[in-house]
């Protein structure tokens, strides 16, 4: 039988309190006698009056009721509607409070790790907002009339209604509204999980940063769409820049926001756009940075971190559509990548071609057993590079990069805290951590943050 626990709130009361920290998740947490309480738009050190929303062993959900003290950072953006949705957590945060607060995040993330390391001040944008170039939006009757938005935090599908979600390009904004309007139009169902009818579940677009091509991508539950020629032809004649008109059919028992089943409607089946230089071919599914901005900055830095030489052979494992490896190219002797995803494979040999490069390749495979067999075969990389998703790096991953002793080996993370795991880890192993982790700010007014370390076998220290 487990212990009774002493909590302090109920359901509905009202309590005020100070903010100890804001957590990674972007959570701020109040104590009450010792109970954590976890709320949101609220910022370090602020005093402030909040309703016990939902309440369990562990701690406490509540909502925002007042800002009694503020901080001096916070600021008004007049877009409750934002907040609504989680979309942009930390939009009432000045830009400046927002890199403190990821770069403070992030040294405490390492210490908890038992990772001693030199976290840097976080790098930002000039302009932190509208810089995405890929977005997925739901949609929903209102009124008679298609509305799109995002889904109302604490339910399973009440949309908030945006014409400017903030963080995205405002073209791609613009071009939601088109496309809606058309759908509208035609009045195509919207599937419900309720009745487990309908045929519209999301409207995606991306948009080449520097050509400017769009791609829309409608996600059905149906293999069909009613009137999809029709509704493909008047998309294309009022979204400007259009390239690729796709239908890309998911039924809901997938429990992803798009499949790999896609059907060219109009146009293309892909979209072009360059980063550094290079020109990659962008399909529907394709793994591309969502901020082009600052993605430029994040290679370039993991470059310039990997001191890389003419004579280096380098592995980009986890390669994608071979963005990081493809960057590096003109730099190294050499540049071979494994991905599992055999279509992102195709993808990273097409833009091989494009750009005639000569020294990359990409083989389609399970990264820790095809750089097992590399090492077999006498591949001795000078440099790895890993750019894994939010769980990080396997401990089979992990120890073929430490049999292959690469003498710099690159980890650029979108998760602090698998980083951190993963870095103890090598640090076991017998690697020492070789200069700063440096935060970069891909995804401004969110509570994420971008993240690059590089680690050396253990002759090296972290001092220099």
């Amino acid at each position: 039988m487990r212990p009774k626990v002493n909590i302090p709130v109920k359901m509905g009361e009202h309590h005020t309190g100070v903010v100890q920290e804001v957590q990674y998740n972007g959570q701020a947490i109040v104590m009450v006698d010792e109970y954590p309480i976890h709320l949101d738009n609220a910022y370090p050190n602020e005093t402030v009056t909040f309703e016990i929303t939902q309440v369990n062993r562990k701690f406490a959900r509540a909502t925002l009721v007042e800002v009694v003290t503020p901080s001096e950072d916070r600021i008004d953006s007049g877009r409750d509607d934002l907040l609504m949705t989680g979309i942009a957590p930390y939009l009432n945060l000045s830009y400046a409070a927002q890199l403190k607060l990821k770069q403070e995040q992030v040294a405490k993330i390492f210490e908890r790790a038992n990772v001693p390391a030199n976290v840097a001040a976080t790098i930002g944008m000039e302009d932190p907002t509208h810089y995405r170039n890929k977005t997925v939006v739901p949609m929903q009757y209102k009124d008679g009339h298609l509305v799109t938005g995002f889904i109302k935090r604490g339910t399973p599908d009440e949309i908030v209604p945006l014409e400017d979600y903030f963080v995205n390009d405002p073209v791609i904004d613009q071009v939601i509204g088109l496309v809606r309007d058309v759908l509208d139009k035609h009045q195509v169902s919207i599937y419900s999980d309720l009745t487990e009818q309908g045929e519209m579940r999301y409207i995606m677009v991306r948009r080449g940063y520097y050509t400017h091509e769009t791609m829309v991508v409608l996600v059905t539950q149906t293999a069909t769409l009613k009137d999809e020629a029709e509704i493909a032809e008047e998309i294309a004649s009022v979204v400007p820049g259009i390239k690729s008109i796709i239908l890309n059919h998911n039924p809901r028992s997938l429990h992803l926001m798009t499949s790999g089943d896609n059907r060219t409607l109009w146009g293309a089946d892909a979209i072009h756009d360059t980063l550094l230089g290079i020109d990659f071919e962008i399909g529907p599914n394709s793994f591309y940075q969502v901020n082009p901005q600052t993605t430029e900055v994040l290679y370039a830095l993991a470059a310039e971190k990997a001191e890389l030489t003419e004579n280096d052979t380098v592995i980009d494992a986890y390669s994608g559509i071979g963005t990081i490896g493809l960057s590096v190219a003109n730099q190294v002797k050499e540049v071979i990548g494994v991905e599992w995803v055999a279509r992102a494979v195709e993808d990273a040999e097409k833009n091989v071609a494009n750009n005639d490069i000569t020294n990359a390749r990409f083989v389609t495979g399970d990264a820790p057993a095809q750089m097992k067999a590399w090492h077999a075969e006498g591949v001795r990389p000078e440099v790895v590079f890993v750019d894994p998703t939010r769980p990080g790096l396997t401990p089979e991953l992990m120890d073929a990069v430490v049999a292959m002793r690469p003498t710099r080996f690159v980890y650029i993370s979108c998760n602090p805290e698998t980083m951190a795991r993963d870095a103890r880890y090598m640090l076991d192993q017998g690697f020492v951590l070789h200069g700063d982790i440096q935060p970069l700010d891909q995804f401004p007014q969110t509570a994420h943050v971008e993240t690059v370390a590089v680690f050396v076998p253990g002759d090296e220290t972290n001092e220099d």
